[in-house]
Formats: C-alpha cells, structure tokens, sequence
C-alpha cells in the first residue's frame, strides 16, 4: 500500500451516493492534506509537506488540524501543524464560492469526481521528500514516502468507464468539466465534443460558460466547459485572461440566477 511520509495510508476517494444529482462535476486528481513540518527546535524543515490523503472530493480545509495532530511523529523527527492559510482546500472553496454558488447549487445538489480518485505527489513534493523526509526517515526508522508521481495521463480506459457508469447513475443531466485535462482525457476520448481545451471554446463573452449539448448512451445531456478552480480562484501561477472571464461569467449566471426567464 502507498502511503505519505509519517506512514498515512493513501486513499481511493468516491461520491457518497445523491438523489438525482443537478450537476456532475468532473476534476482531474484528488489533493492531499498539507501540513507545516517543525524541527525539534521549531524551525521549519518543510513549509508544506503533503501528509494525507484529502478526507472527501474537493475538500475545503475543514478539521484541518485535528487530521494533522492524528499523525505520528516522533519527537526527535519534530511536529506537524497547520501550514497556514489557503494550503489546505482551496480548490474545495473555490468550487463552492466560484462554481456552484452562482449556479444557485450547493454540494447537495453535485455529483463530485476526479480522472484520478487519487492523490500523487508533484515535482515540488518529491523534492520535500527526497531531501528531507527520507534521510530522516531511513535514520529513525519511519515508513517510507510511496506516493507515486503526478502521471502524464490520469484516466485509464477502465477509469474512464467508470466515470461514464457513475455519471449515468448520478441522475445529472449536465456535465461540469474543470480545466482541459477532463475535457482532453473524458469528453474527448468518448468523442461527446469536437473541443477539448478551454480555448477551443472560447473566453470572450458569449462564449466561455455556454453549455454544450451532447449524447451519451442514446440519452441527452449538456457540457458546462469551465476553467480549473486554482485559475479561477488565482492560487499560484494563473492566467489573468482566464480568471476575468470567469469572474464575467459568475456576474452572468448569479444575474440569470437572480432574474430567471418567465416559462
């Protein structure tokens, strides 16, 4: 079994079960649980060091310090504690604040999934591990580090039937897709669309947030392309162009939302 550094078990995360589901929203990967890693003295080692698997699909941070002080480590190997403010599910906010909310849903109402039900360990996070936990660790004698790396495909084939079987039992009639990676690695290997990127959609008005329509099974769905929460919540390194369209496209739906077209 893979696990994080400090021994956590890596874990396969799933939808708990909806009642006809208004929306499916489809990720690329699961994220992890960060937390700020202190030497014995206090200093940092690792400012932030993924050590668990998220407790749900796009968590939000919640109980973030009790999930961390569950985690065993040995006083001569340091602490663990809370990395400090938007490390730790800011994806899952922006999905509720940015997404769902001007669509008038809640996580009530979506149908949550990842290509990859799973966390992986990016190029940053290899490089945490490899320098500072596993000297460590094969010193004090601690469980290895054994998340496998970020791949370059997420979805197998079967993962991908998966994911058509779990969205037909969701009861959604629209498809949410987040960045381009389920738009290149789902929509398109089915062939539900021509495009398969953001910008085959378009970002100018009119075009980004228009749903699609398209058929799977014999039976009639709609595409709502949009782009990844960390652009549109502008963590980290994000396009500009892409976060205003999506702001732009919020003031459209929350006014639609407000003001619905008499039947």
């Amino acid at each position: 079994m893979h696990s994080f550094p400090f021994g956590s078990p890596l874990l396969t995360l799933a939808q708990k079960p909806l009642h006809n589901a208004r929306i499916f929203v489809l990720g690329v990967y699961a994220s992890a649980v960060h937390a700020r890693w202190l030497n014995p003295d206090g200093s940092t080692r690792v400012a932030a060091l993924a050590v668990a698997s998220e407790p749900q699909i796009f968590w939000s941070g919640e109980a973030e310090a009790e999930i961390i002080a569950s985690i065993h480590v040995p006083a001569e190997a340091g602490r663990l504690v809370p990395p400090g403010s938007r490390m730790n599910g800011p994806s899952g906010v922006a999905l509720d604040q940015l997404y769902l909310e001007p669509l008038g849903l809640t996580r009530e109402h979506a149908w949550l999934c990842d290509l990859l039900p799973q966390s992986r360990m990016n190029p940053g996070q290899a490089l945490a591990v490899s320098e500072r936990y596993t000297p460590l660790a094969q010193r004090l004698g601690l469980p290895p580090a054994s998340i496998p790396a970020v791949p370059k495909r997420f979805a197998t084939e079967a993962r991908v039937n998966e994911i058509v079987e779990e969205f037909l039992s969701s009861g959604a009639e629209t498809l949410l897709t987040l960045g381009d990676v389920p738009l290149k690695e789902f929509v398109g290997v089915l062939g539900l669309c021509e495009k398969t990127s953001i910008a085959g959609f378009g970002i100018r008005a009119g075009q980004y947030g228009q749903r699609h329509p398209f058929s799977l099974r014999g039976r009639r769905f709609e595409l709502l392309p949009l782009i990844h929460p960390r652009q549109a919540a502008r963590l980290g390194a994000h396009s500009p162009q892409l976060a205003a369209a999506h702001a732009e496209w919020m003031g459209e739906v929350r006014a639609h939302e407000s003001h619905p077209s008499p039947a």
